[in-house]
Formats: structure tokens, C-alpha cells, sequence
């Protein structure tokens, strides 16, 4: 018997309509734990890294790991593996809510996704009995519209994942969304989905996952929720604001990206924080599976053109519709993130696109003919319309469902997306915050923040304050919060967990519930594993080396604390590779590889 896993994948041919059980591969699970980890090194042994991403025999993953639906602290996330289309790297997206638990609670790790269905299908799990059954009736249908059919079909305790009309039309920005509001959202694994016309998952499971020290597991989970309600940004910031709650905080360190990236402080930015969500428009905060924090928000927009009711903006969505548009407009930013969620699109990706076709359109390399309409910064009506239209691809729509870069690049000027592997970066200057520019660089599936989140030391203080102006020491830093980002991910735990909890308590909860006597820096090395596997892909698929946007490396920020910096990439890039054991252009050495048993 397995403890922390259930030791069942489930394993779908979707061409043939096969559907079979398999046992978890223990020696597998030991070495990359579950979830992210586990998920990529079983796409990495069965498909090729040249593989097309829209093609059939790329495979979809859906993946829980060992502590997904346990009561370690906010235990609620599951990951989604797949060659991501927007940037060719592996892709392995993260979602939260419900959904993942009751996967495990069912009676298994994860399902393997493979070939491409004929008709739309879904896949029904009720603890032993898994189907797939027809969906024609499902697509179409935007994932608020998918979930309430399913579940008035089959009861309210069924959870469900799905895709929106994005996802179907293959937009490279299409998510997976499950609750409803929660999303896998980074890469286009939507896309993936919606080639292999596979519209939803629904579950149902009625089991529990077993630990094996329950005493000693309980007693850790408990140390760590204590920690996180008494830490002031776990239990207190984001309990009070949300994610917005950094609106003002990035912005007030000069590192809040505006217009396109074109400076990194936003005047407006008082206009859509955290404290102007929560004063017009929150109704209540809303928690993931297990979690003390619930850092998500309600809101409800009345009395306005851009009327909406649901989740969000969470912080990189209001960024993203906010200062990287020049809009401050906060009815108008919820409106475009609530249709992000109605559509099926990722709202970093969407909002990022947008401004820069702003710029495309201010420097004259496209105009009103190719958009519809005098496309210009701080427009709100702009960031609702163009969300719709790319969301249904449809004219204007069309060019921005492939990213900022395909965009850029079909009208002369990709140097204009501020994009990293393809992939939109979100909302922190890499020049106001040096470590975070690096881990842009650096991150194995694009642009991307919570694959380190180097904001935690550099801004918050977050296990110990650093210079965000200064380089050294970036390198070794960084290597140790990719490393654990990788073995959270994996595990099954929520990221913000680390605003209050480090190894020892991460370690902890995975160690009583797996059984392991594993010491805390054996158990990080399974990130370090996680993270180096990834890189292995990127380098077999041929993904570009890690290097960032022309802007960043050439442009000096021209107010705030980083006024004349731009960021220092090159020489951080030569620590941190030296740091990670690779050579100089980046590739993991075999003796690297070896030691890890990669």
C-alpha cells in the first residue's frame, strides 16, 4: 500500500475510446513525487520533445501529488502537463479549488490524455466507473455553463474541468479552467485539450488518501497552518485584499510595468489595487481545498456597462488589463478578467497581448483597418472588446489568440512583445527587481513568476530581505526558490504556503505522509531533480536560451528607486548557471545529471 499517493493511473485513448488502469510507478514517484514533477517525467518518457504540441500524438497529463487532497496546509493543487504550444517548452500548468482532490479522492494519481477523440467527449469518474461520454452538447459552452450542466446532471459533489470556446478554436493563450474560476492557465494547454476534443473532466470520489504517520502528519499540518495565519502576508495581507494587495507595493518600488513595459510606475495605480477592489466591489473572499488564506475575491460589478459577478482580478490579471494597458478603470479590468474566465484564456497572456498591440498600433505598424477601431493606451472599452474577440478568435481577435510574439513578429516588430520563450511576462520589472529579470530568463516554461517568485526576497522580505538593485548573490537564490517552487509544485501544495512555511515544514508534512526517512536536503534535491528534467526537454525540443526582451536588457527605467537601470542579466546568468552546475550555455553537464539520476 502507498501513503500520500493512491497508486492508480488512469490512462485514456481517446482515438479508440480505451480506457485502462495502471499501477503507479513507485520508483517514479520517489524521485519526482507527483503532480508537476511526475506528470513531466511520464510525458518525458513517452513523447517525443519535437513532438507538435496541436498534434495527436502530443499527450495531456492531468496530475495530483502525494499531499493534493490531504489536511497538509492548502493542499488543494493538481498540475496539467502537455508540450505547451504558446512557447514549445515543456508545459506544466498549475491550477487550485477542488478539483484536484477529488481525483485522489476517486482513487487516483492522475490520468494520461492520448490521441484525438472524432466527436467532443468528456471523461466521467465515479470512483471505479470511468467513461467517456458525448459532449456535443458541451461545446460551445463557456466553463460556467459546462460545470452547472454536469453538475445538475450528476450532483453538486461532482468537480469539474473544462475548456471554453478558447480552448476549442485553438487560442495559444486557452486555459483549463476547473470551479469554475480556477485555472491552469499558462502556456495554451487549453488549446491542447481542445485539439484532442476532450471538452471536460468531471469527477466524483468518495474515498480519502491515507497518510502514513497520521499523528506526526496531523501535528505538522497543524504547525504549518499556525504559521500561516500568524504571518503577516499569508494570514494578513492577502486575507484583507488578495492578490491586489501588490498593486500598490510593486508600483510604490518602481516596478510595476506600464504601457507595454515602456516605464514601471502607473500614477493610476491607487485606482485598481486591492484597497479599491475590496472598497467598491468585493463581496466575499473565497478558499481553495484546505487553505487558511483564501486569497481569492468575489466581486460584483453593477451599475456599470462592464457589469460582471465572479472571481478576480487577481493581481497579475488586474496588472495585465491595468498598468501594461494604461487603464484604470477597475470595473472595466474585472469585466475583461471575468470574461478571461467565461472564455477559457490566460489573463496575463491576454492583457500582455493587448498593450502590445497598443504599442503596435501607437508606433503606426498597424492600424484601425487591421483592428476595427483606434486601438490606444488606457482604453477601456479596448481591454473588454479585444478579450471577447480573441476569445471567440475572430478578426483582430484572431491575431492576438497566438500571443504577443506571433503578434509582434507578423507586424515587424517582435521586439515589442515582452515575452520570454514566447510566454508573457508578468508584472514585475526585471530592471527594478533584478532577481526577478533572471528568473524570467531562467524559467523552464517561459515567462513566468511562480517559478521562484524572487518578489517574496527582494520586495516583501520574504524569508529575508534583499537589494532588488543589486546582482550578486541572485544566482544562488534563485537556484534554491526554483528548486522548492519545483518540490511544492510537485507535492501538491500551494506556493503561498512559502510566505510563512519553508523547508522544514514542507519537508515535514511530505515526509509523515509518504513514510519516508528522507532528511530536508534529500527531499529538496527531488526539485532540483524536477527542475533539471525540465531543462533537458527544453534543450531536446529545441526551445531558445534563456535570455529576455530587448527592453529590458537596453531601455533604462527613467524614475523610482531603479531610475538608469536596466537589467543585468549576463552576469547573473554566469553565476546562476555556475550555482546549478551547468555549462556555460546553459545545459545541464552529465555529471550534473548523473549525480541527480536524471
Amino acid at each position: 500500500m502507498m501513503f500520500g499517493w493512491k497508486g492508480t493511473l488512469i490512462r485514456v485513448n481517446l482515438a479508440t475510446g480505451a480506457i485502462s488502469k495502471e499501477p503507479l510507478n513507485e520508483k517514479l514517484a520517489h524521485d519526482y513525487i507527483g503532480a508537476r514533477g511526475l506528470g513531466t517525467k511520464y510525458y518525458m518518457d513517452e513523447c517525443d520533445p519535437q513532438v507538435d504540441p496541436l498534434g495527436p500524438d502530443n499527450k495531456l497529463i492531468f496530475m495530483t501529488g502525494p499531499l493534493t487532497g490531504t489536511a497538509a496546509a492548502s493542499a488543494g493543487r493538481y498540475e496539467v502537463v502537455a508540450k505547451a504550444p504558446l512557447t514549445g517548452t515543456i508545459g506544466a500548468a498549475n491550477s487550485g479549488g477542488w478539483f484536484g482532490p477529488e481525483i485522489k479522492y476517486a482513487g487516483y494519481d492522475g490520468i494520461i490524455f492520448e490521441g484525438v477523440s472524432k466527436k467532443p467527449v468528456y471523461l466521467y469518474i465515479r470512483d471505479d466507473v470511468v467513461e467517456l461520454r458525448d459532449a456535443s452538447d458541451l461545446w460551445g459552452q463557456s466553463p460556467f455553463e459546462t460545470t452547472d450542466i454536469l453538475t445538475a446532471r450528476y450532483g453538486e459533489n461532482y468537480k469539474v474541468a473544462c475548456i471554453g470556446v478558447a480552448g476549442e478554436k485553438g487560442s495559444l493563450m486557452g486555459c483549463i479552467m476547473n470551479d469554475k474560476h480556477r485555472a491552469a492557465g499558462r502556456g495554451g494547454l487549453g488549446a491542447v485539450m481542445g485539439s484532442k476534443k476532450l471538452k471536460a473532466v468531471c469527477v466524483r470520489g468518495t474515498g480519502a488518501v491515507a497518510v502514513a504517520h497520521p499523528e506526526e502528519f496531523m501535528a505538522a499540518a497543524k504547525n504549518a497552518r499556525d504559521i500561516l495565519i500568524a504571518d503577516p502576508v499569508g494570514g494578513t495581507g492577502l486575507a484583507a485584499y488578495g492578490t491586489e494587495v501588490l498593486v500598490n507595493i510593486i508600483n510604490e518600488s518602481g516596478a510595476l510595468p506600464y504601457k507595454n513595459w515602456r516605464s514601471a510606475f502607473d500614477p493610476n495605480a491607487d485606482n485598481y489595487g486591492g484597497e479599491a477592489l475590496a472598497a467598491n466591489f468585493l463581496v466575499k473572499n473565497k478558499a481553495c481545498f484546505g487553505c487558511t488564506i483564501a486569497c481569492g475575491r468575489v466581486t460584483h460589478v453593477t451599475n456599470s456597462k462592464y457589469e460582471s459577478f465572479g472571481e478576480g482580478p487577481e493581481y497579475e490579471a488586474g496588472w495585465a488589463f491595468g498598468a501594461a494597458t494604461g487603464v484604470d478603470n477597475l470595473a472595466a479590468i474585472c469585466k475583461a478578467s471575468f470574461l478571461c474566465n467565461e472564455l477559457g484564456l490566460d489573463p496575463i497572456s491576454m492583457g500582455s497581448t493587448i498593450a502590445c498591440a497598443m504599442e503596435l498600433f501607437d508606433i503606426g505598424a498597424i492600424d484601425a483597418d487591421i483592428v476595427g477601431f483606434e486601438l490606444k493606451f488606457g482604453d477601456p472599452d479596448a481591454i473588454v472588446d479585444l478579450t471577447e474577440l480573441t476569445g471567440k478568435v475572430e478578426g483582430f481577435g484572431a491575431d492576438l489568440a497566438m500571443g504577443s510574439y506571433r503578434l509582434a513578429e507578423k507586424y515587424g516588430h517582435p521586439e515589442l512583445s515582452m515575452s520570454v520563450k514566447k510566454q508573457e511576462m508578468p508584472a514585475y520589472d526585471g530592471r527594478a527587481i533584478q532577481g526577478m529579470g533572471l528568473e524570467y530568463a531562467t524559467s523552464n516554461r517561459g515567462g513566468c513568476h511562480v517559478r521562484g517568485y524572487m518578489t517574496s526576497p527582494e520586495i516583501l522580505g520574504v524569508p529575508v530581505k534583499t537589494d532588488p538593485l543589486v546582482t550578486e548573490g541572485k544566482g544562488e537564490l534563485l537556484k534554491l526558490f526554483q528548486d522548492l517552487t519545483a518540490l511544492i509544485d510537485s507535492s501538491g501544495l500551494c506556493l503561498f504556503t512559502t510566505f510563512g512555511c519553508g523547508l522544514p515544514e514542507i519537508a515535514a508534512q511530505y515526509r509523515h505522509a509518504v513514510g519516508t526517512d528522507e532528511t530536508d536536503e534529500e527531499i529538496l534535491l527531488k526539485g532540483e531533480r524536477v527542475w533539471n528534467l525540465e531543462k533537458v526537454f527544453n534543450i531536446a525540443a529545441g526551445v531558445e536560451k534563456d535570455t529576455l526582451p530587448p527592453r529590458l536588457l537596453r531601455e533604462e527605467l527613467t524614475e523610482g528607486p531603479a531610475a538608469g537601470k536596466v537589467c543585468e542579466l549576463d552576469v547573473m546568468l554566469e553565476d546562476y548557471y555556475a550555482q546549478r552546475g551547468w555549462d556555460s550555455e546553459g545545459a545541464p553537464t552529465e555529471e550534473k545529471l548523473e549525480s541527480l539520476n536524471v
